[in-house]
């Protein structure tokens, strides 16, 4: 997996993010914009053309493969391409979590985007961001990632297009295990509950493993 280490200050990390935000913002609106958009064909075969031209600009330096997940020294992580929150992924919504209280909760507003049936979030965008909260939750147990072993989740009811919330809280851990509990609503109330284990990876290094090779490396 591809997890390594830049030396950059959490300044440089900011500086980063305001940068690159509001270009991942502006196509996110492009994406919701050729969703809705009722302009004529040729209004349509020109935003292509200077759409291509863009696309072969930000294309003349590139890093090979995907974004992976960089961590500063601090042990912040940088997981800018991200399906679910990347920085620099206009695919995710993106969610933002937050811990509070021994949970972790996200706010997040799904638009056309999202569409699965009419007016309603499609299901397996729902599945992924549940995915994304869960491990979020895990980890921040021991500040080390956990993955999913199993994610089981029920469909209430179909959860609106807009503003959702999504929370989730450890219910049990066991070893290199986690079980976790959690909830998807909308303005009406629930639509999907969810139980998952994650598992914490055999061989991952603690969070003082972790930082004694990073000053090894110095």
């Amino acid at each position: 997996m591809d997890f390594r280490f830049e030396d950059v200050s959490p300044e440089e990390v900011e500086r980063r993010i305001s940068v690159v935000e509001p270009l991942t913002d502006s196509v996110r609106d492009l994406i919701d914009a050729v969703i809705r958009t009722n302009a004529d064909d040729d209004s349509l075969d020109q935003a292509r053309r200077e759409i291509e031209a863009i696309v072969a600009r930000l294309r003349s330096d590139q890093k090979p493969g995907a974004f992976g997940v960089p961590f500063t020294r601090d042990l912040v992580g940088m997981p800018w391409g991200n399906a679910a929150m990347g920085a620099r992924n206009a695919i995710a919504p993106p969610l933002r979590t937050a811990s509070v209280d021994g949970a972790m909760t996200a706010e997040v507003t799904l638009g056309a985007a999202y569409e699965g049936p009419g007016g309603h979030v499609h299901g397996g965008v729902l599945a992924l961001l549940l995915d994304q909260l869960v491990g979020e939750c895990a980890s921040d147990l021991s500040s080390i990632p956990h993955f999913t072993g199993t994610l089981t989740m029920r469909y209430l009811r179909p959860t609106k297009l807009g503003p959702v919330s999504l929370h989730a809280e450890v219910t049990e851990a066991q070893g290199r295990k986690v079980f976790i509990h959690a909830e998807v609503r909308d303005d009406e109330g629930p639509t999907v509950e969810g139980q998952a284990i994650m598992i914490r990876p055999k061989d991952f290094p603690g969070h003082d493993e972790l930082l004694a090779a990073i000053s090894e490396s110095e």
